[in-house]
């Protein structure tokens, strides 16, 4: 008996190791595919406005999507899961009204301090988000848009109609901002960081396979032990962070920090995911794609500007990258589990 079942078991693998490189590869031709995006509407813009190329204008796009990049970073691993947080933008601009106003009554606080008090805040509120998802089994698109408006409630409370402008705060503080480290931008080298150090761990951890498999099959990763509720928690927590490190940079950034800081940047961000090539179903997706999908909708906000086009026309352009972004995913997706089906029939 034991020799028959080694015997059936042994194919298994070659087909699980073709399965898993064919999906790196769909995964590779859409990173291919926003590279070849992006080009065109480099190529495009550069011809009717030359100066798009120069290197002032190509800083302005890393610097204008870098706070986007950091908070889209934590939505991926919530989305990873078949989840989402609609309540990013709300906990960036508290979190930023928060660390300048601590700023403006006490001018002597240490930056790295204030820092830290934007993490601490934005991972409570990360963790009030898992709890009502990962524990009370809300659906998140409900749980976290409830919390959208309890948060920047908050922040309307907490300003009173009052702001903090660059004047009201130490140098130091804006020097987050401006400061170059080898002539890059310091925030531009904190998107690179955080989006290394998430890289590193959804493809080399345990943790971050195991968020993969929560959001390819549920009910398989409960099965085979995966703590699907404590994990949840800990996606919500870790965007929470990295939301209240935004909010800093958002702060240091924009100088005048008041109520409505950071209102919309949810729909960017998701935008950024999905353009991105994360599946909003769960299961799929890298950190560099976000990043390409990123600087594609910073690319085209600069070009908007550039060429002299109402910036309204960037909502209507979000919406529409979304919509197709899920069309596609829903297309993609299916496609794939057709194709792995017949292989593993053959």
């Amino acid at each position: 008996m034991s020799t028959t079942s080694t015997k059936l078991e042994k194919p298994r693998a070659p087909v699980r190791a073709s399965s898993s490189r064919f999906v790196n590869l769909v995964s590779r031709m859409r990173e291919l595919g926003l590279l070849a995006v992006l080009l065109l509407i480099v190529i495009v813009v550069s011809v009717q406005v030359p100066r798009f190329l120069g290197l002032d204008n190509l800083e302005q796009i890393l610097l204008s999507i870098a706070i986007l990049a950091i908070v889209a970073v934590g939505e991926t691993i919530v989305v990873l899961t078949r989840n989402v947080d609609l309540s990013v933008g709300s906990i960036v601009g508290l979190t930023a009204y928060i660390a300048a106003n601590t700023l403006k009554n006490s001018p002597s606080t240490n930056i790295v301090l204030i820092a830290l008090l934007g993490c601490i805040v934005g991972l409570a509120l990360g963790a009030v988000n898992g709890l009502i998802v990962g524990w009370g089994r809300v659906p998140a698109i409900v749980a976290t848009l409830g919390t959208l408006y309890v948060f920047r409630g908050l922040d309307f409370m907490m300003a009173g109609g009052n702001e903090v402008t660059a004047y009201q705060v130490p140098d130091s503080y804006l020097a987050l901002a401006t400061t170059k480290i080898l002539g890059v931008p310091a925030l531009i080298i904190f998107a690179v960081v955080v989006a290394l150090i998430f890289t590193f761990l959804l493809r080399y951890s345990r943790s971050g396979r195991q968020l993969y498999a929560i959001g390819s099959n549920p009910e398989a990763a409960s099965l085979v032990g995966i703590r699907s509720n404590w994990l949840i928690f800990g996606t919500f927590v870790l965007s929470g962070l990295l939301c209240g490190l935004a909010g800093v940079l958002w702060g240091a950034r924009f100088a005048t920090v008041d109520a409505r800081a950071a209102s919309g940047l949810e729909l960017q961000v998701v935008a950024a995911v999905v353009v991105g090539g994360v599946n909003i179903f769960g299961g799929s997706g890298t950190i560099l794609g976000v990043i390409l999908g990123a600087i594609i909708l910073g690319t085209i906000d600069n070009s908007l500007t550039l060429l002299k086009l109402s910036q309204f026309w960037l909502q209507a352009i979000d919406g529409a990258a979304i919509l197709a972004a899920v069309t596609l995913d829903a297309f993609i997706t299916r496609w794939i589990r057709r194709r792995l089906l017949a292989r593993r029939q053959r």
